[in-house]
């Protein structure tokens, strides 16, 4: 079950938000019963809960909490169920951060997303072979969401 909530006073998409999270667990092939829930917050709630969790002033662009151990099963493997975890993503952190990065916003939330959800799984980019590892597989999960989010956007011809 995907939970989504939108404090942050922007436009968020939730129904696309929540085709994303699920292609991306379905990637990871995270049990379809695992619960995650998705939050949408303003600037001065997203720094307080940095404050309050990482000891960083000033909001930041998206934060993991995970809930059970959930992990990414491995081939053979069952998919684990429970309590995946929330995300707390901040909008205005993130349009700030497409204007600099030359993408769009959607591009932005997606990347945030799925970085959010493998923070989830355990993920992480402290060291420098966690940080390929995470990237790397936080790209492809992009860009697959990407090709497959496009296909299903009708063209004029339609």
């Amino acid at each position: 079950m995907i939970d989504i909530v939108n404090e942050s006073g922007e436009m968020v998409d939730e129904i696309s938000i929540a085709e994303q999270a699920r292609f991306v667990l379905d990637r990871l092939r995270i049990h379809r019963t695992a619960e995650l829930s998705i939050a949408f917050v303003d600037e001065p709630s997203m720094a307080d809960l940095h404050l309050t969790w990482m000891d960083e002033p000033g909001p930041t662009d998206v934060m993991s909490f995970p809930m059970d151990d959930l992990r990414v099963p491995r081939d053979g493997e069952e998919a684990p169920e429970g309590l995946l975890g929330d995300i707390v993503i901040c909008p205005a952190v993130a349009q700030a951060q497409a204007a600099q990065a030359g993408h769009s916003e959607r591009h932005e939330l997606a990347v945030l997303l799925t970085h959010g959800i493998l923070h989830l799984l355990g993920y992480d980019h402290a060291e420098p072979a966690e940080e390929r590892l995470m990237f790397g597989l936080q790209n492809r999960l992009v860009a697959e969401w990407n090709a497959v989010a496009v296909a299903d956007v009708p063209s004029d011809e339609d």
